[in-house]
Parts: structure tokens; sequence; C-alpha cells
């Protein structure tokens, strides 16, 4: 059915998206803006492409992207949480640097058919009609989103844990005056962003594509960063937000498919002109901004000698 072939595509265009998101969405709360999630995004894809295909075991490919992202997310935590640089310029430069290194990395595979990580349906619930094919005949990566996106919500309303992670993002001066390491906090936020970025660049080169395309990302890291903002800093926001665009994106696909008499190239733009929009619309309620914005976000912190 066509419903179905549209609902299983969006969840594909999502996921990576939602992944980046919500692991962007644990930094910022931590008081970190890290604008490198294209850098961390892309390194992740190749990494995870080049270790499934020398195993031939995807699994490791997502472990693989997975760690390299965190290895990114590491290199950018050294320089603005414990030597304070800007984030800003830190997070274009780690994106500059992803893009290059990902770039030379993959090279080699430019034209190599990859390792295509397989789905595995839920039973009974997979034979459910429209939504069975798409939400519950997927690979693990897909239900891995979902579930770290319940588990970020819990964690940062319902723990101590989310208490001292959303209190270093409003204020640091006064988590170390409590006696809380705000950098080492802020070290692990940083970290699981980056995995999070980097299994969603594995799952482009391991689910959505199984062939190594330079610059393959094509700017779902910007998306991911706009979307946190978008969600006002709530999970499951976000994870809305990110399915939204994803519809966005396959609406244009499917547009073309069907010959609209639209320029391919306006198309393409559809998905980031959304995302503008959407960003206009929402500066304007600055009530809701100032409620959900952490109040250090993008601030360094350096501690007391």
């Amino acid at each position: 059915m066509l419903v179905e072939g549209i609902l299983v595509t969006i969840v594909g265009a999502a996921t990576p998206i939602a992944l980046a998101a919500i692991g962007e969405l644990v930094v910022e709360r931590s008081g970190v803006l890290n604008l490198g999630v294209e850098g961390m995004m892309i390194m992740g894809a190749v990494v995870a492409f080049g270790v499934a295909l020398g195993t031939g075991n995807p699994y490791l490919g997502i472990v693989a992207g997975a760690l390299a992202g965190v290895a990114m997310s590491l290199l950018f935590g050294l320089f603005t949480v414990y030597l304070a640089t800007n984030q800003v310029a830190t997070g274009l430069a780690l994106t500059l640097f992803g893009l290059g290194l990902a770039g030379l990395i993959g090279e080699s595979f430019v034209g190599t058919p990859g390792v295509k990580l397989q789905p595995i349906p839920i039973p009974l619930l997979a034979d459910l009609p429209i939504i069975g094919p798409a939400l519950f005949a997927r690979d693990v990566i897909v239900y891995a989103s979902f579930a770290v996106v319940a588990g970020v919500s819990y964690a940062l309303f319902k723990t101590r844990a989310g208490l001292v992670l959303r209190a270093t993002g409003e204020n640091a001066e006064a988590a170390h005056a409590l006696g809380r390491d705000v950098r080492m906090i802020r070290m692990a936020a940083v970290a699981f962003g980056g995995a999070c970025a980097g299994i969603g660049g594995a799952y482009l080169s391991l689910v959505l594509s199984t062939q190594w395309t330079e610059g393959m990302t094509a700017g779902r890291g910007w998306i991911a960063l706009a979307i946190v903002v978008f969600a006002t800093w709530l999970p499951w926001r976000a994870l809305a937000g990110a399915y939204l665009f994803g519809g966005v994106i396959i609406l244009q696909l499917h547009a073309q498919a069907l010959g609209v008499r639209v320029p391919p190239q306006a198309m393409t733009m559809l998905p980031y002109i959304a995302t503008i929009v959407a960003l206009i619309l929402l500066s304007r309620n600055q009530t809701t901004m100032r409620k959900h914005t952490p109040a250090a976000l993008g601030r360094a912190f350096v501690p007391d000698r």
C-alpha cells in the first residue's frame, strides 16, 4: 500500500535525525552547545561502513560508529570543557574536521557494496496493517531510537542524575558550589551525544544506503540541531520534530517521483525551509523559550582555583 510505503520511508528518514537530536538535547541540557553534530554523524557513518565491510558484521559496525562519535565528541569536550575554548567555533571546526577526515577515510570505499543491517520483525505486531511494517518490522537501531528517547525523558525528569544534569545546565557555578564535578558531568553528556550522533550516522551507511558516499549526512546534523530548539529541549517533542522533518524530506522525494513540476533544487531546499519557518514561529513565543532554554547554554565553566 502507498500509505504503508510512505510511513516506512518516513521512519527511515527520521531515525538518524532523532538519534542525533536526542543526543544533542542531553548535551545542551548540561550547558554545552556542540555544533559538531554533522561531523560526528559523518564519522560514525564512514567508520561503521568500514568495520561492517571488513568484518561482515553490521552490529560491530554500529558499535564502531558509536565509538567514532564518542571519540569526536571527547575531542570537542577536551577543548570546550577543559580548555574553555569558544563552543561555537570549536563545534564548527569539529564539523569541518569530521567531513574532511571522513572523506579521506572513505575514499577507498566509494563504489564498494556494503553490509546491510537486516530488520528484526516483532511477531504479531509486524502484521498489523499500516503501522506494522513501519514500526514493528524494523532494524535494531529504529527500536533503539524509541528506547533512547524514553530513557532520556525518564532520566532527565525522574531521576537525581537528570536533576543534577539540568542544574548544571542552568547554573554551573551553583552546581560546583554544591560539590558536583561540573566538567565530568558535561563530558559525560558530550560523550552520550557523540554516541547517539555516531549511531545515527551508522544508520545512514548500514540501512538507508549500503554504499559509502562522501557527504552522505547531507545536512542532517544541522537539522538535528534545529530540532532541539524546535522541541524546546524536551525529548518527546524532539522525536516528534524528527518525524515531522523526516516527513518533509520524504515529501519532496515522493513529489519528484510523481512528476510534480517543481525544480528539483527547490524540492531539495524544502526541509531546510521548513526548519527555518519552524524556528521563526517558535521564536515568537519568548515565554516558552525562556522557560526551557538552559540558562548556562554555551557558557564555559572554569572552576575556582
